[in-house]
């Protein structure tokens, strides 16, 4: 039976949307890699005339490295959802966390130009978290993946200014970006599984 809350079988099924949503992060970015950044880049005078580039900023990287990584992460997030089984509502709570992870940069109007996947896949990890702590033997796991995102974004400190500069990168890294992904990824994962919760589909 289909349940039209969670939009496919309620039975923690793993879904394959969260793999297809890893590749074409992935794809997207070696794409991008191609396009002048300036014209798909987030901007945030151009925010709200060009709302689109909430999406579109994660295909932008401003150095290999900057590349390397993210597509490296973009891996391992896919294959963090895999591991966990990630139902079809996780991958609809990373979707819908994609744009809201650009669009919390408006609290920080200084950084004129942003790019880059880590924003994104902070709020894939968080929504991962936050299935796992709905299933009753990965609960701790969840706690433990949850808490050590939320230390390392805290640690950097994305209240103090726009910019980071980590040694050995040869680029820049934007906090706010990592704290927007998280509180993203947690809000759209909070409403996928309260509202998933439907006569077929009951956890302890």
């Amino acid at each position: 039976m289909r349940c039209w809350r969670c939009g496919g079988r309620c039975l923690a099924e793993p879904s394959r949307v969260w793999a297809g949503l890893a590749a074409l992060l992935c794809s997207g970015a070696l794409i991008g890699w191609s396009v002048p950044r300036e014209v798909i880049d987030w901007q945030p005078a151009l925010a709200w005339l060009q709302p689109w580039r909430a999406l579109s900023a994660v295909f932008v990287h401003y150095s290999l490295l900057h590349l390397g990584a993210n597509l490296a992460g973009g891996v391992l997030v896919g294959a963090l959802g895999h591991a966990a089984r990630m139902p079809l509502r996780g991958a609809l709570a990373w979707a819908a966390a994609w744009p809201l992870a650009q669009l919390g940069l408006v609290l920080q109007p200084q950084l004129l130009h942003y790019g880059g996947l880590s924003g994104v896949l902070h709020a894939g990890v968080a929504v991962v978290a936050v299935h796992l702590l709905t299933l009753r033997g990965r609960r701790l796991l969840g706690s433990v993946m949850l808490g050590v995102l939320l230390a390392k974004v805290l640690s950097e400190t994305p209240w103090t200014g726009a910019l980071r500069h980590p040694p050995g990168w040869d680029i820049a890294i934007a906090p706010l970006a990592h704290a927007s992904g998280l509180a993203s990824g947690v809000l759209c994962a909070v409403i996928a599984e309260g509202f998933a919760r439907c006569p077929y589909h009951r956890r302890p």
